[in-house]
């Protein structure tokens, strides 16, 4: 087995350095070709599109010293999120950076660049990254000389880019389930906003056509005429009414600290954000009360809208689940499924009333109260309605779970041989 080397990041890499906001700061985000990344999309586990902002070409050519190439690694260097590191897929790019992300570029013939990430966020260069950001006197922060001075133990390249192949193709995986979740949660989005938004049926119905896509069973289910409501035209023989007519507040609520040695599920807003797969903690690791999670509840974050975070939760029988109370627990009520209020919520036209109803100014500290969402008027289709939605929308929910599952089950595959595969305990094949 070959030597190891050690590298100084300084002299190992063609590029360290972070970015910038545009001027005007997230209002100045016009929404044109070129990806504008900032720290929330960064985590070790790998780059998450929620809330990527945009920004248009003038803005880009302004930022194009921190141009975020193929393969470059990307290091969170400021506040509660910093040492989270990542590298972006291909379909994200063009993209630049703010101030609150570093671009490491490293030289081809030094460092792999995905062996490099891998380095990046093991758990022992993690404690490092860590320890160094909170030396300074104010918020956490790593500077570009300290990333500088950083030193990397590596084997051959060869040796290197085998290690990162073996983490790599488990990431892949994962990631491709991502992907996977991803069209099967547009296809419910896309049928939901057909029936119950759009009214495509009714207007089929209305017209004498063949709804498309139905069978003469479920056709039969919708009217064929609207009438006017203080929602405006809705089908006939539908009601008006409000969240709190489809669901139950779950204000249940316990101190997992109380059962030390019980093993709970915690659905918090770190585990949403980082891949909406629920923490398996000791009781003794929980602190503070959590809100109990149902079998058929659907989890709704109070905090901040404008990042959408609505879980359906995936529990596990033999295991408790609790949630951070920043989320309200919406239980159905006979007759709703919570496939249905996981539509519902993720809808375009739930999501334009949510949003104003927001209290607070600042952007990190708004919140909605729960009893403003259960308050708000929604029209309400037949329970026959519901469970045809629900009979087409469960199976493919299912299947995001089952993937959600296996990409839990494949980064503790990851996280496991990590460590040694970087320490040469674990040789990757040839």
């Amino acid at each position: 087995m070959e030597s190891e080397q050690k590298f100084r990041l300084g002299t190992a890499c063609l590029k360290i350095g972070s970015g910038a906001t545009p001027r005007g700061g997230k209002e100045a985000y016009k929404g044109g070709a070129t990806a504008l990344i900032r720290s929330q999309n960064i985590y070790n586990e790998g780059f998450h599109r929620n809330g990527l902002a945009y920004i248009d070409d003038k803005q880009a050519a302004e930022l194009s010293n921190v141009e975020v190439r193929a393969s470059d690694v990307l290091l969170n260097i400021t506040g509660d999120s910093v040492a989270r590191c990542c590298q972006v897929a291909n379909d994200v790019l063009p993209a630049r950076v703010n101030q609150h992300v570093a671009i490491i570029r490293p030289r081809s013939d030094k460092l792999d660049a995905r062996f490099l990430r891998y380095v990046l966020v093991s758990p022992l260069f993690q404690s490092h990254l860590l320890a160094l950001a909170s030396a300074g006197a104010t918020r956490n922060a790593l500077t570009k000389s300290m990333i500088e001075e950083l030193e990397v133990t590596a084997p051959p390249l060869a040796e290197q880019q085998a290690i990162a192949a073996v983490l790599g193709a488990l990431d892949d995986k994962i990631e491709l389930n991502r992907r996977m979740n991803a069209t099967l949660e547009a296809m419910a989005r896309a049928l939901f906003q057909s029936w119950f938004v759009d009214f495509d049926p009714v207007r089929a119905n209305l017209d004498r056509r063949a709804p498309s896509g139905l069978d003469s069973a479920t056709a039969a289910l919708f009217p064929a005429s609207f009438r006017e409501s203080e929602l405006g035209r809705i089908p006939k023989d539908w009601t008006v009414g409000k969240v709190g007519d489809l669901a139950t507040l779950n204000r249940d609520a316990v101190n997992p600290g109380d059962f030390p040695t019980e093993t709970f599920d915690h659905f918090s807003l770190p585990a949403f954000d980082a891949g909406r797969t629920a923490k398996v903690e000791l009781g003794i690791a929980i602190m503070s009360n959590k809100l109990v999670v149902k079998p058929n509840s659907v989890l709704l974050s109070k905090l901040n809208p404008h990042i959408p975070r609505i879980w359906l939760p995936d529990l596990d029988a033999m295991r408790r689940s609790v949630c951070s109370t920043e989320f309200m627990v919406a239980s159905s009520k006979p007759g709703v499924t919570r496939e249905y209020l996981f539509s519902l919520f993720t809808s375009s036209a739930f999501a334009s009333v949510y949003g104003t109803l927001v209290t607070g100014t600042t952007g990190s500290h708004q919140r909605i109260r729960s009893e403003s969402v259960f308050a708000m008027p929604v029209s309400i289709p037949p329970r026959t309605l519901i469970q045809a939605f629900t009979a087409i929308a469960k199976p493919l929910f299912d299947h995001v779970n089952r993937n959600t599952e296996q990409s839990r089950t494949l980064a503790t595959i990851r996280d496991t041989l990590l460590p040694r595969l970087l320490s040469r305990g674990l040789k990757p094949p040839d």
